[in-house]
């Protein structure tokens, strides 16, 4: 954590180390370490007060340390058990620890008082006669000025710091990140969609705890005004903040918050307010790039790569080198914004090896040939189907598109998410008809066959398949169905009947086969 000086907290310890003070703690061994692992030397102290009522608890707060002299103890010292009924009053109330001034009442600290205070595990110190509770009181006066001048000092340099961070280019993602390293804590940022954007460090959350985080975005999104939350994730506190004004949220900061003070809290609030002008800075930028972007692309399409690359170098570097293939993915409306910045932030990753630009409603990558696994990642990542080109150089790119638009047509009619031009091209122009449109045309022209089929338990469609596959030969056909070749020939005039058509000529069986492929 960044801080403007090394200032000592007020802790006990830091007290009882004052050397000028001369304080001793009584019976130091005999104290355990609390559950929480915190030495109770680490203990911090908020103030310290004097007093020798039987029952001083309801003038004290917790994190004091209560002073006294004795004075109340010496009617009842006889009982064992006022001892313990005072120092258990003292722990329930969360005083820090007592410190008992020798010499003025009595020579030495009472062996009941310093049981009771070893069995209920409350630190005892001894003041000397020569160090006035007023001194003891100014020494932690002075340690908590101290730590929350520095505090302050720190909040003001870590606001300051954030402050030019927000000026960068990315000024969203180095807000962010400065103010992980100002506060020593992970920080990460939702969009809209649920998507964990930005964070730093990064990895710094399991996929468990990531998922519990947006689903906690995600419900406080839904409620469509500012707002903010605390939950518990994989035993961590977050704080979780929404950006952006009711009724237009821009999305969620969340944050583990697990020792946050109040100077951190007003870190946090100001960063809230950072983040929300930053991401309207990044929609007019983004924006901006992306009517950039589309001209670079049509540039390319254009076959005008001189311009393109003129314009991209001084933006986003180089284009890539080819031979390269165009990738052409959905680019749904609800997804858009968290595709653009995850893809930018691939771009400076990438520099050099990655291009892309929003074209007619969709996406479209131009990519290295060692970047092909990236459009699976996106597949798979986002939901999207996509169409890969084979390779290409810059003067075929718009041949490259087209291939591409194909494949990713293609893809959104089968079940395959990625669809690559080179294995539908392999299966022949004919298996190109087979979408949705050819099929319903297919089954409408082979209708009286399947219907006669239906009814009379013939083969009709199966036999015109295998007679056209063995390119009308009666006999190959035969063999392949096993049946005599009178009875390959009576169906095949039967099926000619039916469809009123004549096979004997090349048109009408070419076809006919177009529909059994589309309907296959």
């Amino acid at each position: 954590m960044m801080v403007v000086q090394v200032v000592e907290a007020a802790t006990l310890g830091a007290l009882l180390q004052r050397e000028e003070l001369r304080l001793r703690l009584h019976q130091p061994d005999a104290i355990p370490v609390p559950t929480n692992d915190l030495d109770v030397l680490d203990r911090p102290v908020r103030g310290v007060h004097s007093s020798d009522l039987l029952d001083p608890t309801p003038f004290l707060a917790q994190d004091l340390v209560l002073l006294t002299t004795g004075t109340q103890f010496e009617p009842a010292e006889a009982n064992p058990e006022f001892f313990h009924d005072y120092v258990r009053r003292l722990r329930d109330r969360g005083v820090a620890a007592l410190g008992f001034g020798t010499e003025v009442v009595r020579d030495g600290i009472p062996a009941g008082l310093a049981s009771a205070c070893t069995a209920h595990e409350l630190p005892l110190f001894e003041v000397p006669y020569r160090t006035p509770f007023i001194a003891v009181a100014r020494a932690n006066s002075e340690a908590l000025a101290a730590e929350a001048y520095a505090r302050r000092s720190w909040a003001l340099s870590a606001q300051r710091a954030i402050s030019l961070a927000a000026l960068r280019p990315d000024g969203l993602g180095a807000t962010i990140a400065e103010l992980a390293r100002q506060l020593d804590t992970w920080v990460g940022l939702f969009d809209t969609g649920g998507t964990l954007t930005r964070e730093a460090p990064r990895g710094g959350q399991d996929a468990a705890s990531i998922e519990q985080l947006r689903a906690s975005a995600a419900s406080l999104l839904q409620r469509g005004a500012r707002a903010g939350v605390s939950v518990e994730v994989g035993g961590r506190n977050f704080s979780l903040q929404t950006l952006g004004r009711g009724g237009s949220l821009r999305g969620i900061i969340a944050l583990a918050t697990d020792g946050l003070d109040q100077e951190g809290r007003g870190v946090v609030t100001s960063v809230i307010a950072l983040a929300s002008l930053a991401l309207e800075q990044n929609d007019d930028l983004a924006r901006a790039h992306g009517l950039l972007r589309a001209g670079v692309l049509h540039s390319l399409l254009s076959n005008d790569k001189a311009l393109a690359a003129r314009i991209s170098r001084q933006i986003w570097g180089e284009l890539p080198v080819a031979p390269l293939r165009v990738a052409v993915l959905d680019a749904p409306a609800t997804r858009i914004g968290s595709l653009v910045e995850s893809l930018e932030l691939r771009v400076d990753e990438r520099r050099g090896r990655l291009f892309f630009a929003r074209h007619e409603g969709t996406l479209v990558l131009c990519i290295e040939e060692a970047e092909l696994a990236l459009v699976e990642q996106l597949s798979a990542v986002h939901g999207l189907h996509a169409g890969v080109s084979e390779p290409s150089g810059y003067d075929a790119l718009a041949q490259a598109h087209e291939q591409a638009r194909v494949a990713w047509e293609r893809s959104r009619e089968g079940s395959a998410r990625v669809a690559l031009f080179a294995s539908i091209a392999s299966d022949g122009v004919l298996a190109y008809v087979a979408g949705p449109q050819a099929r319903a045309v297919g089954l409408a022209a082979l209708a009286p066959l399947h219907q006669h089929d239906a009814e009379h338990d013939t083969e009709l469609v199966r036999t015109l398949r295998a007679w056209l596959e063995a390119d009308a030969v009666i006999e190959a056909a035969a063999r392949t169905l096993g049946v005599h070749r009178h009875t390959v020939r009576a169906r095949i005039g039967l099926a000619e009947r039916l469809l009123q058509r004549d096979l004997g000529g090349f048109a009408a069986r070419a076809d006919v086969w177009a529909a059994l492929v589309a309907t296959r």
